[in-house]
């Protein structure tokens, strides 16, 4: 991800930022500082405190669904996976249903909705007894996370404008602070273990979102992205359709083949949050002599480097074709990943341990990238005019990679030993390379003012 000038919502090709740091050949403000003021001002503040909390209480059910399911509702291993599995597939949806109704109503409005949502069902889920309604407030939860989420990107685009680099580099310290707090929220909950304790959670976490909502609608309020970029329509002298006015409808992303060969690309290179954080420790456990702690570690170092290196990185990957480039090395970061990972297998304890704790390192540099890179992608390969439903497509690469991934790791490239830790690595700094030059001739045909055709269709206007 990087930023452009003379573009605040995407459709930009240049590579320049005047708030750059690193462009400015001087020293930015430290992170607490940037926190304090982030590019974007009041709005963009109080939007990083909302997803602190967000992110606090998410990652404190994250870490305890599994166990709570198991011990207070008393689903099996079987029942668990497939109630995961298939929130996490209809979550997919909630990404460009959000996007879509972006077009007409405002980001703050689709926010407070979803919050809204969350607080009932996750309230709620003390009171579910049994799979089918436990099944029904998961996905629930799960699509208004997966639309937030991409509500969260449009905001970013709107409020930090040519600095949303910066902003989204702040956002990911924040979030990944949080998370760690939840998670050791969690893990109190654990070690209490009473079923009051895991209630009390759930409940806790389901409430926080009252006040998230609330810091939500603190924010000024921006009209939809349709709005935002209609142009102004006036009385032309035509008299005959008094009733009916001729307006643009913004391009349909489903219709863009360009735009929707990144987006497949890109799930592939997201797979860095698999290989973490369900390939490496299943890998760890199954096939090497490394003491099961090295897992809780790996996630230590994962955090760690994300809370004080994302800023670092992110004055280093600036502007849209920077970040074309930044794929490339993404998918050399995975290779060396992987490569270390499959070595692990080849001494003992301590070998492993080292090996390990190296991939994790390697993983979390690919991850660093990945997220400025992508992110910044998904902005500027979309036109302007319909940049909302544009995201929320991107939005779904994600959320494919996340319920896809794990079961690829855990089945072809596990069942295939170091070859298969290789060749994902190989495959993936592949596409890299591929989605490098398809993301830099667009780029290259919209400066030159070629874009997908945009149909023109007769609204009725009341």
């Amino acid at each position: 991800m990087g930023f452009r000038n003379g573009q605040s919502t995407g459709g930009g090709t240049d590579g320049a930022s005047g708030g750059s740091a690193a462009a400015g050949g001087t020293k930015g403000p430290g992170t607490i500082a940037q926190v304090r003021n982030p590019p974007g001002g009041r709005d963009a503040r109080i939007m990083l405190g909302a997803l602190f909390l967000d992110r606090t209480g998410n990652g404190a059910w994250t870490s305890a669904a599994v166990l709570y399911f198991t011990v207070v509702s008393g689903l099996g291993a079987g029942q668990i996976g497939l109630l995961l599995g298939v929130a996490g597939l209809v979550g997919i949806a909630g990404s460009p249903i959000a996007g879509r109704l972006a077009e007409r109503f405002p980001v703050r409005a689709i926010l407070t909705a979803c919050h809204a949502v969350r607080v009932l069902t996750l309230c709620a889920v003390p009171l579910c007894h049994g799979f089918g309604p436990l099944l029904a407030v998961t996905t629930a939860t799960t699509v208004c996370d997966r639309a937030s989420k991409t509500m969260e990107i449009l905001f970013a685009t709107q409020v930090a404008g040519d600095q949303r680099a910066t902003y989204r580099a702040l956002t990911r310290v924040v979030m990944n602070a949080a998370f760690a707090l939840g998670a050791g929220l969690a893990a109190l909950t654990v070690a209490v273990g009473t079923r009051t304790a895991y209630n009390a959670l759930v409940v806790a976490d389901g409430l926080s979102y009252i006040a998230v909502a609330a810091m939500v609608l603190r924010t000024g309020r921006r009209a939809p992205e349709r709005s935002a970029h209609s142009p102004a329509t006036g009385n032309t002298g035509n008299t005959g359709n008094t009733g009916n006015t001729a307006k643009p409808r913004g391009r349909n992303p489903w219709r863009d083949s360009g735009y929707l060969v990144f987006v497949t690309l890109d799930i592939f290179l997201n797979l860095d949050d698999a290989v973490l954080m369900v390939g490496l420790p299943l890998w760890a456990v199954t096939h090497t002599d490394a003491p099961h702690a090295v897992i809780p570690a790996v996630l230590v170092i994962n955090t760690l480097m994300v809370v004080f290196l994302q800023m670092p990185v992110s004055s280093r990957v600036v502007g849209t074709r920077p970040a074309a480039r930044a794929v490339a090395w993404y998918g050399l970061a995975l290779l060396g990943g992987c490569a270390l990972i499959a070595g692990s297998a080849c001494g003992g304890a301590a070998v492993a341990t080292v090996t390990l704790l190296l991939a994790a390192v390697v993983l979390t540099v690919a991850e660093l990238v990945r997220s400025l890179a992508s992110w910044e992608l998904a902005v500027s390969l979309a036109p302007a005019d319909a940049q909302a439903s544009y995201l929320g497509v991107a939005g779904m690469a994600q959320g494919i990679e996340r319920s896809g991934g794990p079961v690829m790791l855990s089945t072809a490239v596990m069942a295939a030993g170091p070859v298969g830790w290789l060749g994902l690595g190989a495959v993936v700094t592949g596409l890299g390379v591929v989605q490098r030059v398809a993301s830099l001739r667009r780029l290259d045909a919209m400066a030159a003012g070629v874009q997908p055709p945009q149909p023109v269709v007769a609204e009725a206007v009341a």
